[in-house]
């Protein structure tokens, strides 16, 4: 399907400034025309009133002689061949002066003063007249008529409208440029913001300057300054990570080549044994690094935030404990899960998050547990897991409790206890390898993402105590069927405490 094709903001406020504007002059110039007409019917009627009007003073201060003297004066005065003049006096009866085939009647009459004004032909052409009637003591009245051409006053109108359009038109030039100028120049700041993006690379995110960016523009700056925000975040992370993790593979990489060369030189069945079983432990060692690296790539909140589900806390608890039950058997550790708030484990905790997510957090606090018991301990070492509901600052909380009766994390320690690649001494007092300090790390950005939150404590009997909470979803929320809780069915209700 084709794309729209892109519309430009420039034109757009082009075409719809100017066009308004140009119809407005246009508008302007027709209402300039019709009072230019207005008022050239008006004065050009009045001009012939008036001439008639003085012809007919004249003849009442002839008297008599009217005749005589007036025809003389009316030749002078109408002999203009610009203005077209004609004229008639007569007395009904005899043709005093002038035109006698003027009419003495005619349409569209109006009264003007002591004249009458009307429109009639005239030897084929249409002529306004003013007619003037001037009584006399014997015989008829003398009746004065005054015509000129209508077509003349069409060209007095025209030339009222140019004189009218110039500075018009002149005005409308100058309001285009002015529209043409002031568009772009508050184009200029989208522009500037364009180049000044242009001009960033994934190393330079830097946020734009909003110091001469208008007042309108600014939610749009302040949007994409935040982005580049959370973009520079995002890649100094990535840069981080990549540059831990590659420092981190590099160790056990080199430990599998080192064994690998080991097994492949020696000639003593019992050192190619030795070496085969480094081998293979190095190579655990760094399979379990890359599985945390994956694990710690998942929690990134873009790609997790929208496959959150319901999960029943309580059940995933007993049922991600139960899958660590043979390891803890075989180090002859007492693993045990109990359910504080509801001791027959019949009232599920409905959390918002991801299962497998949390399913590692869980997994993660029970192998870190699992690791620090000392050896002197084996007979006696214990893991309780507790799953109790809490609530914080009027939000009601699911809380995990992982407990151990080790050896416990120093003070000195605890400060930098969730940081990634941070080991406390690298090596377990049970022998067992530390890992890569990628665990915890992993346990707080999962909680980070579901809102939630872990911290360490000093267990009671000196080991190492971890408390995870995350936020329970509304008990409406809770009674509504999920098919996604079908991977984290209830399990039959259990005495507390219960030994997995």
């Amino acid at each position: 399907m084709p794309q729209p094709a892109a519309n430009s903001l420039r034109r757009t406020l082009l075409r719809r400034l100017a066009a308004p504007l140009s119809l407005l002059a246009l508008m302007s110039g027709l209402i300039a025309y019709w009072l230019a007409w207005q008022y050239t019917q008006h004065v050009v009627d009045r001009s012939l009133a008036d001439l008639a009007t003085a012809i007919s003073k004249q003849i009442q201060i002839a008297g008599p002689e009217a005749p005589i003297t007036v025809p003389p004066l009316a030749q002078a005065m109408f002999s203009d061949p610009i203005e077209h003049l004609v004229y008639r006096i007569s007395n009904g009866e005899t043709e005093i002066a002038g035109d006698k085939s003027l009419p003495l009647q005619g349409t569209s009459v109006r009264r003007m003063h002591y004249a009458y004004v009307f429109e009639t032909q005239h030897q084929g052409v249409t002529v306004r007249v003013a007619q003037v009637r001037v009584d006399q003591p014997v015989g008829n009245p003398i009746v004065v008529e005054v015509g000129q051409p209508v077509h003349h006053r069409f060209r007095i109108a025209a030339e009222f409208l140019v004189a009218i359009m110039m500075p018009l038109l002149l005005l409308l030039l100058a309001g285009w440029v002015i529209v043409w100028r002031v568009v772009n120049q508050q184009l200029n700041p989208l522009t500037d913001l364009a180049d000044s993006l242009n001009r960033q690379t994934h190393t330079s995110l830097e946020p734009v300057d909003e110091t001469y960016v208008p007042v309108e523009i600014r939610p749009l700056t302040g949007a994409v300054n935040a982005l580049l925000g959370r973009l520079k975040t995002a890649l100094d992370g990535q840069r981080k990570f990549i540059a831990d993790a590659a420092h981190q593979l590099r160790t056990p990489l080199t430990a599998v080549k080192l064994h690998a060369e080991q097994a492949a030189t020696a000639r003593d069945p019992q050192q190619t044994l030795a070496a085969v079983r480094e081998l293979r432990a190095a190579a655990d060692r760094a399979v379990r690094l890359s599985n945390q690296l994956l694990s710690l790539a998942r929690a990134e909140p873009a790609e997790q935030a929208a496959r959150f589900v319901n999960v029943d806390m309580a059940a995933l608890a007993f049922d991600t404990g139960a899958e660590w039950v043979p390891r803890a058997l075989t180090s002859h550790i007492d693993l045990g899960f109990q359910r504080l708030d509801d001791p027959a484990n019949d009232h599920p905790l409905i959390a918002r998050g991801n299962p497998i997510l949390l399913h590692e957090v869980i997994a993660n606090l029970l192998d870190n547990a699992l690791k620090y018991v000392p050896p002197s301990r084996f007979d006696g070492g214990r893991i309780t897991v507790t799953v109790s509901q809490t609530v914080i600052d009027d939000v009601r909380m699911a809380e995990i409790v992982v407990e151990d009766n080790g050896a416990g994390v120093p003070h000195t320690q605890q400060a930098d206890l969730f940081k990634r690649f941070f080991r406390g001494d690298g090596q377990s007092d049970n022998g067992v390898d530390g890992g890569a300090g990628l665990g915890l790390a992993i346990v707080h950005d999962i909680m980070a993402l579901h809102h939630g939150s872990v911290h360490y404590e000093d267990a009671a009997e000196g080991g190492a105590r971890f408390i995870v909470r995350i936020p329970l979803v509304h008990s409406a929320v809770q009674a509504e069927p999920n098919d996604d809780m079908q991977h984290h069915e209830k399990k039959p209700a259990h005495s507390a405490p219960v030994d997995l």
